[in-house]
């Protein structure tokens, strides 16, 4: 980390106990974290009935879980240089459509199920199903869903760069959120790490729902610079080892100016959820100041 480099956490260790490294004010862009609250919203989904995790899309010839897990094969717009061009020049976002035609024209992966491969257009693909199954907008599920039981005051989702204005990070500020296609909640460190610790403690989803959830893909070990020693993925979760620390699950998440790291850590005394924000680019700061803040008594 450079020594310029400020770090915000927020650790959750129960319903009414919390540790808190920043003023608690700091509003943060939630990055790939959006990723585990589209994942919750479609399992609240699931859990009515409304959809099904194993069933073929209509027109597709892969699942939501396969979506929701990065098995669906499908590649990532981010490999696009033009995409890359774009955000680099501060242009306005391409239309969703111009965005998913650019994107297939790389071609599937692979079959469905038979791999991993990071794809932020498969979350697209999955916030356009669960607005179109329950007739409301993703931002009004969050709120409905998750923010207003768990009076989560700050979390908002940025859709212009006005939204974006009340972000700690300078930088983000002057970013265009519509460049993130799932879309990228913006909220406080400690409305974060509430929002993971209730999913753990049940305030969220329902056990079996739960369970379904943390079925992991698993990808290898060690990561190089990042606190990883186990790394996997579940269904908008990353889920794996991070040393003494063990089970560590939630999500990383970065873009342009800063990164940010949201765990849960089962296996400590408690147990423990994170949230640290950082800027830069490099996740690994965020992950091992997660960690850190977690494995302190």
């Amino acid at each position: 980390m450079n020594e310029n480099q400020d770090i915000f956490s927020h650790r959750e260790t129960g319903p009414n106990l919390s540790v808190q490294r920043s003023s608690g004010a700091e509003v943060f862009p939630y990055w790939s974290f959006t990723k585990t609250v589209i994942a919750i919203c479609a399992l609240k989904i699931v859990e009515l009935g409304k959809l099904d995790l194993d069933e073929h899309l209509a027109d597709h010839d892969f699942s939501l879980r396969q979506l929701l897990n990065h098995t669906a094969g499908l590649p990532d717009y981010y490999s696009l240089p033009g995409y890359r061009k774009a955000v680099a020049n501060d242009e306005e976002p391409w239309s969703a459509d111009h965005l998913f035609n650019a994107t297939m024209a790389q071609g599937s992966l692979f079959v469905p199920g038979e791999g991993w491969a990071y794809s932020n257009l498969g979350y697209m693909l999955a916030r356009d199903l669960i607005e179109d199954v329950a007739g409301s907008s993703f931002s009004s599920l969050v709120s409905e869903m998750i923010c207003d039981p768990l009076g989560l005051d700050s979390i908002e989702l940025a859709t212009t760069r006005k939204h974006l204005s009340r972000v700690h990070w300078d930088g983000a500020k002057r970013y265009h959120p519509g460049w993130v296609y799932h879309g990228c909640l913006t909220g406080t460190a400690a409305d974060a790490a509430r929002l993971l610790h209730a999913l753990f403690t049940g305030r969220l989803l329902n056990a079996d729902i739960l369970e379904q959830m943390l079925i992991g893909h698993p990808l290898g070990g060690a990561v190089e610079g990042r606190p990883w020693t186990k790394c996997g993925y579940a269904t908008g979760l990353m889920s794996g080892r991070c040393g003494s620390v063990g089970r560590t699950v939630g999500h990383s998440g970065g873009g342009p100016y800063s990164v940010n790291a949201v765990y849960h850590f089962p296996d400590l005394k408690g147990p423990v959820t994170v949230a640290s924000f950082t800027d830069g680019r490099n996740e690994g700061v965020a992950e091992f100041a997660a960690v850190e803040c977690a494995g302190q008594n």
